[in-house]
This record gives structure tokens, C-alpha cells and sequence, in this order.
């Protein structure tokens, strides 16, 4: 089945700016897709954007702590995953493969429809430098926690930096 899909962030990438607006041609390609409308879809409602495992280690252990924070501040640029109004402080915890994280075995682009998925990490990379750049010309300081780097042990030590970091600074 080939089909034209256009979709909601190809309209906002077209209206934000320029530079954006040449990755909407990757997002209205013709490509066959092995899936129906229906499978795509539930598919796709499957993946979670918040309340994900690592977020949820990261909640856990900084309440535990003692540090209360605000979770997915609309007010703010990127909406952060937390925010820490006390130390003037937004948390992202960003997948590595939905945020292109660089030279991480858990950022594999798929063999199928590539040109597509680039264009959508790309995206998803842009907003990220934006909303980080926004935030720090606000004054606010902005800590990004990669998920490799809540796995397989490392996870106690990251999070004990990261309180420390919250608590010193």
C-alpha cells in the first residue's frame, strides 16, 4: 500500500523556520509500508513519551533523596521531563534512539524507510538544541541524562552525581 503521509509535525515544521522547513520533504515521501493503517497505529500508540522506566528510576531515586520537583512544565521550552524550581534546574531524560544519541549502541537507525527516520531524529535533535539554548538564555541551568546511561550499573552512580550536582550548585 503506498500512501502520502502527512502529518501534524510536518505542518509545524513548515511554519517554525526555514532551516526545518527542508526536512518536511522526508516527512511526505512514497513509501509502501509492510503495516495496515490500523496495526501502524497501534503500534505507534504503544510507545510512551512520558513515564518511561528510565524517568520513572530518575523520579524515584531524587524523591528519595529528599528533592521535590515539577514534572513536564508546559510554561517551560521542551517541556522538561523535570523541573527543579528551587535550584532553578530542567531535567531531560531523552532516549537514545528517539534523540539520536551519537556513538551509543542503543542508536541504530532502521534499514527501513532511513531517509525518514533521519529526518525525524534530526527533528527531534533540533528541537532538543532549541528548547536547551531557550531554557539557558532564560537562566535556567539544564541537565540531559542519556538512558544508556541508566543501564547495566551505571545507573547509582549517575543519579548520585546528578543529586549532588542539584544539591551543590
Amino acid at each position: 500500500m503506498l500512501k502520502c503521509r502527512h502529518t501534524y509535525y510536518d505542518i509545524l515544521i513548515s511554519k517554525k523556520s526555514p532551516f526545518l522547513f527542508i526536512l518536511r520533504s522526508y516527512f511526505c515521501t512514497i513509501m509502501p509500508d509492510v503495516h495496515s493503517v490500523q496495526t501502524r497505529s497501534f503500534n505507534m500508540s504503544r510507545i510512551k513519551g512520558k513515564n518511561t522506566k528510565p524517568e520513572m528510576m530518575v523520579r524515584k531515586f531524587l524523591f528519595s533523596q529528599g528533592l521535590r520537583y515539577k514534572l513536564h512544565d508546559k510554561t517551560l521550552p521542551g517541556k522538561p521531563d523535570m523541573v527543579f524550581p528551587k535550584f532553578k534546574t530542567a531535567l531531560f531524560i531523552n532516549g537514545c534512539f528517539w534523540h539520536g544519541h551519537e556513538n551509543c549502541k542503543y542508536y541504530v537507525v532502521p534499514k527501513t524507510r532511513t531517509d525518514w527516520w533521519q529526518a525525524k531524529i534530526n527533528g527531534n535533535r533540533i528541537k532538543d538544541y532549541d528548547s536547551i539554548k531557550k531554557l539557558e538564555q532564560q537562566g535556567w541551568k539544564v541537565i540531559v541524562i542519556w538512558e544508556c546511561e541508566l543501564k547495566h550499573g551505571k545507573a547509582d552512580e549517575k543519579l548520585k552525581n546528578i543529586a549532588n550536582e542539584l544539591i551543590n550548585k
